[in-house]
């Protein structure tokens, strides 16, 4: 790993156990300690994190006290950045989350290098990757004809087909809510729009046979469980069959026209746009067929899911009061100007950016430099395909100096806007498309 620029943001180890150490330790390693002595490893399997972390055993583990981060690991201070992905900012080093600034998602289509990392568990070792030998298992039991496909069997026997993909973690934005949910603390970067190249989902899960009583999928990876614990799936989420079945919904195996990125599944994935992007699942190796909802990890409530009912900020929301995230809200972002800039009185100045409705397309796109009093209807393109972004772009001008805030507001198809505030409060933090705002200073 490289150092960041000393002005960058970033939340790795050292910042989690200076924040709370016994929750670095939950965080980390799935550990609790002895609650008298707070010292020791309640679980075989922390240690085994721990260990496998620093490099070898711990024989005095008993005796290690609770919430301190072992030497090995604090030995420098620099923060952490991710190969391949600089310029993020990383919010997590285990399991690695990183986030993209918005200035760097003002290409049409995504980059690799910026796309946003959200992981539940340990990659697979990138050395251990096999691409010829990499298998794909069909299963489940609505499925009629079990098979499993090498990459290359995919290819050969399967269509091809190529789409922009909008992926958004359901997390987006949860910095903002107050009293804070607990998570990554996504800002407004956990958002990208590559396009990915496979085949249709459908294509394949068709190949081998859709019982009548199909109603989800589910998927798992070669992603290891933070904890080390070869028991424990990190995530085994999934969608039902009208999405898995939808045009779009690909399994991929490059983006961008290469193979996709390490940290963002290579070397295959699925991928459901327009959805959270916990359920289009990465270093795929299996798909099930379900005649039930999906009861994989993280598939029950409260991950990634949200109360039926509007509640109160700071709500204990009893489980059967929730509801599982399906189509993301209408959001946009602006992509330039980048956030903190000086302009020139009497110049106008060119805003643009990216909207965005999950399974909807944006009608409409508007700016406000008076803090919502008015808007402008900024330019709207059409999406590329279904499920992509949409680029818009508008010139404003500033009456006079001082410190104005551009905001862009989106409606989608249905006529539903960005709120101006942070929306209703939910435990978990999701859904938080306010609208985006940058800082213009005019002189």
């Amino acid at each position: 790993m490289t150092k960041l620029p000393p002005d960058t943001k970033t939340r790795g180890i050292h910042e989690l156990y200076a924040e709370d150490p016994e929750s670095a330790d939950r965080e980390l390693w799935d550990r609790e300690v002895d609650p008298v002595t707070r010292r020791g490893f309640l679980k075989r399997s922390s240690l085994l994190a721990m260990a496998a972390a620093v490099g070898g055993s711990i024989p005095f583990a008993d005796r290690m006290p609770g919430g301190l981060i072992p030497a090995a690991l604090a030995q420098s201070e620099e923060p952490f950045t991710l190969k391949g992905k600089e310029g993020l900012t990383v919010l997590n080093d285990r399991p690695i989350n990183a986030e993209t600034p918005p200035h760097l998602l003002d290409d049409d289509v995504t980059p690799g290098k910026v796309m946003f990392v959200r992981n539940n568990g340990i990659p697979p070792a990138l050395e251990s990757i096999d691409v010829a030998a990499w298998q794909l298992e069909i299963g489940g039991e609505s499925c009629v004809n079990p098979q499993s496909f090498s990459i290359a069997d995919l290819k050969e026997r399967f269509e091809h087909h190529t789409y922009q993909l909008q992926v958004e973690c359901g997390g987006n934005g949860r910095s903002e809510y107050v009293p804070s949910a607990s998570g990554n603390q996504w800002t407004t970067g956990a958002v990208a729009c590559p396009t990915f190249t496979g085949v249709r989902l459908r294509d394949v899960l068709e190949a081998c046979g859709i019982k009548d009583d199909a109603v989800y999928i589910g998927y798992y990876g070669a992603d290891a469980h933070a904890s080390g614990d070869p028991n424990k799936d990190p995530i085994s989420r999934g969608v039902p069959m009208e999405k898995a079945l939808e045009d779009e919904s690909l399994i991929a195996w490059a983006m961008n026209g290469e193979d996709i990125p390490y940290l963002n599944g290579h070397p295959l994935r699925v991928v459901c746009g327009g959805w959270p992007g916990s359920v289009s699942g990465k270093w795929l190796q299996r798909i099930v067929i379900r005649n039930q909802k999906h009861d994989g990890t993280k598939m029950g409530a409260p991950s990634y899911s949200v109360p039926k009912n509007r509640v109160a900020p700071g709500s204990n929301v009893p489980l059967e009061d929730f509801v599982t995230i399906e189509s993301m809200p209408v959001k946009s972002l602006v992509t330039f100007p980048r956030s903190g800039i000086d302009h020139a009185l009497g110049e106008a100045m060119t805003v643009r950016g990216h909207a965005w409705a999950g399974d909807l397309a944006v009608n409409e796109v508007h700016v406000s430099i008076d803090f919502g009093a008015t808007w402008q209807k900024a330019e709207l393109k059409a999406p590329p395909n279904r499920l992509a972004w949409q680029r818009w772009t508008t010139t404003v001008e500033f009456p006079e100096q001082g410190y104005y805030e551009v905001w862009a507001k989106a409606t989608d198809e249905n006529g539903h806007s960005q709120p101006m505030v942070v929306p209703g409060w939910n435990p978990k933090g999701y859904l938080n498309n306010a609208c985006h705002r940058i800082a213009v200073q005019v002189a």
